[in-house]
């Protein structure tokens, strides 16, 4: 996760009072407003949870009001308070942590809680309405798709939800959706054209082996195998194309998948092209991430692709900042512009680290990813397992203050009541609309068939040439502090393993 705090705002109070609120950003997207009595009121709770366990500085109480310069030092340490916070996993992983985050959004998007229905998409197009209470938190969410689609709870955390937006006919990953947020307000406020999704949360394809058996995870699984073959995202020969059209036509759901494991790309996120200054400044680059790597193809001058992997585990750090670019002629306006740069240390030879930097408008969705594939890999070196229902860390619930002083209760509905006539039908109807799913792939357009942003480069010829290793580039000036993500999984090599 991504935390920032970019900037601030008044808000009007009681009166003619006004009183400063700091914007909190996670994965580059505005969650809520909160003052900063809430956040110390926050860290208080933390402390009496986990003692000294509780990483970072959180920045002292000021008997006079604050300056504007003194009001964005603070934002700074904030900042970074939050991030190193988020960055422990026991703590962001737990209910007073996800209660926080939970109940300042709902304050902030001024959302009661009541009854709503809210609709999960499939990658077929495919449309599963979920009962639930507009402030339900992701896992709940998920947990009711699942429970009425008869998914077995063994299997419920393979997948999750995720927020996409439709654009050209195709559409990109925005972020996979995280228990400290509702669904519902979260689509909410994202506005039009965007959706959520229901797609495995897993990158391993060895995991598919525990959905096989499954009727329901295994229909899953095909409708989005099918839907990333169909629209560029992974890639197959005519013969394999032939091959899987075949066992399409006949319903060989297990076959099609077996075969599908076997292209390349396969369980791989693919997103928009970026720039990247790797091999050189200034490289267009397309940009994958799947099999513990990040997958870079680059077109040569000579008009063929060449393609380079990055090993997760050889990345010793990583960092996103935000970029400013100086004012130049590409600009219409002619001022200074910001983008996003996520920057990685790799291990390119023995006792040689060398930084690279990616200049993306869906950095913090690498970050995301890369992340995932590192919990995954210390996950399995460790012996865990998938997280079930019935694991869930339920505490009790915390009261937290409000931007008025006031306290509230979190609104963790942690436990769905049982389902009225009404719900119980819609329960019926998706389950028997699951059954059908993977039936319905030829007459329901699937999202991203049109358009996409991979698209110009097939068909071509894909060649493993490897990129040459280059000196450093100096990357862009960045403003603001920016979070170092350490990587737990980073190992040693010698030059013979690269």
């Amino acid at each position: 996760m991504h935390f920032s705090i970019p900037d601030t705002q008044d808000i009007k109070g009681e009166g003619n009072s006004t009183f400063t609120a700091y914007n909190i950003h996670v994965n580059g997207v505005f969650h809520c407003a909160v003052r900063y009595s809430q956040l110390h009121d926050f860290h208080e709770k933390l402390k009496r949870e986990y003692g000294n366990a509780v990483p970072g500085i959180f920045p002292p109480k000021k008997i006079l009001s604050l300056t504007p310069l003194q009001v964005d030092e603070r934002r700074e340490k904030l900042e970074k308070y939050i991030q190193s916070v988020s960055q422990d996993t026991r703590i962001a992983s737990g209910p007073l942590f996800n209660g926080f985050f939970l109940s300042a959004q709902q304050e902030t998007q001024k959302q009661e809680a009541e009854d709503v229905q809210l609709d999960i998409y499939l990658l077929n197009g495919h449309k599963i309405t979920a009962q639930i209470s507009s402030t339900d938190q992701t896992d709940d969410v998920l947990e009711v798709v699942a429970s009425q689609i008869e998914l077995a709870d063994e299997f419920v955390y393979y997948f999750a939800l995720f927020l996409i937006k439709e654009e050209d006919g195709s559409f990109s990953i925005i972020r996979k959706m995280q228990d400290f947020e509702s669904p519902y307000i979260s689509l909410k406020t994202a506005g039009n054209k965007h959706r959520i999704i229901l797609r495995k949360s897993f990158w391993d394809p060895a995991y598919d082996d525990d959905l096989l058996e499954d009727r329901v995870a295994m229909n899953l699984l095909y409708v989005q195998a099918v839907s990333d073959i169909e629209r560029g995202w992974t890639l197959a020969t005519k013969e394999q194309s032939a091959r899987l059209e075949s066992l399409k036509s006949k319903g060989s759901k297990k076959e099609y998948l077996r075969l599908a494991r076997t292209l390349k790309y396969y369980g791989f996120v693919h997103f928009k092209p970026c720039t990247s200054d790797y091999p050189v400044k200034n490289t267009k680059v397309i940009i994958a991430a799947g099999n513990k790597e990040l997958n870079f193809r680059v077109r040569g001058e000579d008009g063929q692709i060449k393609e380079g992997s990055f090993k997760v585990t050889r990345m010793r750090c990583w960092r996103i900042t935000t970029t400013i670019n100086d004012a130049n002629s590409d600009s219409e306006d002619g001022e200074k512009t910001t983008d996003l740069e996520l920057s990685y240390e790799y291990l390119v030879a023995r006792e040689k680290l060398q930084w690279i930097a990616i200049l993306s408008e869906q950095a913090i969705l690498i970050s995301i990813c890369l992340q995932g594939m590192v919990d995954e890999l210390i996950m399995k070196k460790q012996g865990g397992k998938m997280k079930r229902p019935q694991d869930r860390i339920r505490g009790k619930r915390s009261d937290f203050k409000r931007r008025d002083g006031n306290v509230v209760k979190s609104t963790d509905n942690l436990f769905p009541e049982s389902p009225t006539d009404e719900s119980a039908s819609a329960a019926q109807k998706a389950k028997d609309s699951v059954k059908k799913i993977s039936d319905k792939l030829h007459s329901v357009k699937p999202f991203g068939m049109a358009g996409h942003h991979s698209s110009s480069l097939h068909p071509v010829q894909i060649h493993t040439d490897k990129l040459q290793s280059v000196s450093f580039k100096q990357p862009l000036r960045a403003k603001g502090p920016s979070a170092l993500v350490e990587n737990d999984v980073f190992e040693d090599i010698g030059d013979d393993d690269l």
